[in-house]
């Protein structure tokens, strides 16, 4: 048997192929998402660290 032609099965039903274009839609948002909430989460860490060393400096003047 050759290994080439072995693959997943295709949708019998325009519902499952709905399903599929659903699924991957879903993906893509979730993963947009994510990204975007790492995104702003490094840089509210990245103003913090920003706040810190401003304040430490103000206070040693």
């Amino acid at each position: 048997m050759n290994t080439w032609l072995l693959s997943l099965q295709n949708s019998n039903s325009p519902t499952y192929d709905m399903m599929i274009s659903f699924h991957d839609f879903t993906m893509i948002i979730l993963i947009f998402i994510t990204m975007l909430i790492t995104f702003m989460m490094m840089l509210m860490t990245y103003n913090n660290l920003l706040i810190d060393s401003y304040s430490m400096a103000t206070q040693l003047n």
